[in-house]
């Protein structure tokens, strides 16, 4: 609390007029005003839904296989057991649903081929259904530390890793590309980007999936993606309204209480959005948080009538489409029964209903609620006119379908990989370098050992970090030897990595979220008493710094995906310059009221 407390007051000072500046910003409407005639027409087509039918365009539902109609056996089971359905086909025959989100886990993201495919028959089913409406198909890509799709999709750098390095441009451009490869593959809706500004260095959610800590960088590089992805005709979707950045409580597991007063709010939380909403955003999605200065009813901001309706439509004139996080996460649970949840949300302002736990029970719950008079028909159908006027912005109407050529012509293309490389050598941080060790020489440094923590991987990897990390060295010159130690090194595997130092020219440590009490600082205390110099490379938060003494180097890359690990080798290897800032000021372990590395701080060789 102390350090969020401080870091709050830190940005207060430091970005009051610049993130003020922002946030006056004339508000604009999601997008473009619909002609009359688009508009009736799409009328008259929710005239024909059934009520059934217009409440499962609310819906934005998971749902297990690689296939629309004949997914594997126990992709099967899972949806009998989840769902009550067979295959996607299916859940689109019986709850109509308005949208599908992919996901890794559920294997709907095998390959771009397969993508492709699932796509055009989940819009086959659509197109089949008594009132045939396209469906919107979502992911998650935020890039970083989140991608649904991987290889040989291109994979970006993420959020603080662009914010590293600055560049608006950058941002864009990572944008368009990464959405013209999901609209190849039939994915027309992203959750991205990240606008939350992170305060907190203890943030366990949000942390390196946002652009930074200063409100008005942030919003910069929120409104650059936003007219990225749209550029690229597919929906970006800010997140998480109204701000999930200062908090150390995970939404997935609990609900967090942002303390923020109102002026703060408007000084660090809203910024971000504000500037998204005049970019033209399509969609924002909603934070399971409660937020006593906006709301002091202790309901989550996803079931939030003055947050989502008084706050988001009416002050900040916004329009587009609203949809709520993920329903079945804990934060949205706690205080509702899952029959409520979706009907509060609703009510509240909301327009899609992201994967709730059991959609039998939602759905019926909506459907009972019309039916009841709680829900008005007129007030369902206008989240459902806005869902359909995205749809029909981003061609779904005329033209749903994708091909393999399109697949094959953009997904991964050659030009799509150099531009990620180029963008991921601007974000590598060099924080410290004392002695000059880095770059690292082929003749005096030529033995490298590459040691350190392999989380589980994000779809942007080839294999574990150190074993790709010391790849990428090998291909520049250097012998290299790779050994995984772990997020939580035990005494055996520290010892096994001394021995392993023996005879080496330096130490390359990548470390993981580092805490006072991470067997990773013993790790690298041993490593560093065995003379060998250590350099150690953060390759989540970039924190951790702060907490080891006696290394020669230290570098940030804010994610371990294999275009970030690359960049950091070319940077280690002297091939390329370092040329990230951090975006997030780095606290003394010793003495958190102190500031050791402030936004901004970089190293460079020249």
């Amino acid at each position: 609390m102390h350090d969020r407390n401080l870091s709050r007051r830190t940005l207060l000072t430091a970005t009051a007029v610049a993130a003020t500046a922002v946030a006056s910003a004339a508000p604009a409407l999601a997008s473009p005003a619909a002609s009359r005639g688009t508009r009736a027409r799409l009328e008259r087509l929710i005239s024909r839904m059934s009520l059934e039918e217009k409440v499962g365009q609310l819906f934005v539902m998971r749902v297990y296989g690689h296939s629309a109609t004949d997914p594997d056996q126990a992709d099967v089971d899972l949806n009998l057991e989840e769902i009550g359905v067979r295959n996607a086909a299916e859940l689109i025959s019986e709850y109509h649903v308005g949208g599908i989100i992919y996901f890794a886990w559920a294997h709907n993201t095998r390959e771009p081929h397969q993508i492709a495919d699932l796509s055009n028959g989940i819009q086959r089913a659509g197109l089949a259904q008594p009132t045939p409406v396209p469906l919107l198909i979502s992911t998650d890509q935020e890039h970083g530390i989140v991608a649904r799709v991987g290889k040989p999709a291109t994979l970006m750098p993420g959020a603080m890793a662009l914010g590293a390095g600055g560049s608006t441009a950058s941002a864009r451009k990572a944008a368009q590309i990464a959405g013209s490869e999901l609209a190849a593959m039939g994915i027309a809706q992203n959750y991205a980007p990240v606008a939350d500004v992170n305060v907190d260095p203890a943030n366990p959610v949000i942390g390196v999936r946002s652009f930074g800590a200063d409100p008005a960088a942030v919003a910069g590089l929120v409104a650059a993606q936003v007219k990225g992805y749209q550029s690229a005709g597919i929906a970006a979707t800010s997140k998480h309204f109204p701000g999930h950045g200062d908090t150390t409580v995970d939404s997935h597991t609990g609900i967090p209480v942002i303390t923020h007063t109102r002026q703060e709010w408007e000084e660090i939380d809203a910024p971000p959005f504000r500037a998204a909403i005049a970019a033209g955003i399509d969609s924002i999605m909603t934070a399971h948080i409660q937020f006593p200065a906006l709301d002091p009813s202790d309901d989550p901001a996803t079931l939030s009538r003055p947050i989502l309706t008084g706050i988001l439509r009416e002050e900040l004139g916004y329009d587009g489409v609203v949809v709520t996080d993920a329903l079945n996460m804990q934060g949205v649970r706690d205080k509702y029964g899952d029959h409520r949840v979706p009907v509060l949300a609703l009510l509240a302002g909301v327009d899609q209903l992201l994967n709730p736990p059991d959609l039998a029970v939602a759905w019926n719950a909506v459907l009972d609620a019309v039916k009841s008079g709680e829900l008005s028909v007129a007030r369902i159908e206008e989240s459902i006119l806005r869902i359909l006027l995205l749809k029909e912005k981003l061609g779904l109407f005329r033209d749903p379908f994708v091909s393999q050529r399109g697949v094959d012509r953009t997904v991964g293309s050659p030009a799509h990989l150099a531009a990620a490389d180029r963008i991921a050598e601007r974000t590598t941080t060099l924080l410290t370098n004392p002695g000059g060790l880095l770059p690292l020489s082929r003749r005096s440094h030529r033995d490298v050992l590459v040691v350190g923590a392999d989380p589980a991987s994000p779809s942007g990897t080839t294999g574990p970090p150190t074993t790709v990390l010391a790849g990428a060295l090998g291909e520049l010159g250097f012998r290299t030897t790779a050994l995984s130690t772990g997020t939580a090194p035990n005494s055996a595997k520290i010892a096994e990595a001394v021995a392993a130092a023996e005879g080496k020219d330096v130490v390359v440590v990548g470390t993981y979220n580092v805490t006072a009490t991470s067997s990773q600082r013993t790790l690298v205390a041993a490593l560093v008493a065995t003379g060998v110099p250590v350099v150690a490379i953060a390759i989540r938060n970039p924190y951790d710094v702060a907490r080891l003494d006696g290394i020669a180097a230290a570098v940030a890359t804010y994610s371990w995906t294999d275009v970030e690990l690359r960049a950091a080798a070319r940077v280690i290897a002297g091939r390329a310059e370092p040329q990230g800032h951090l975006p997030v000021p780095v606290q003394r372990a010793d003495d958190p009221s102190q500031v050791l590395f402030p936004i901004g701080h970089g190293l460079s060789y020249r």
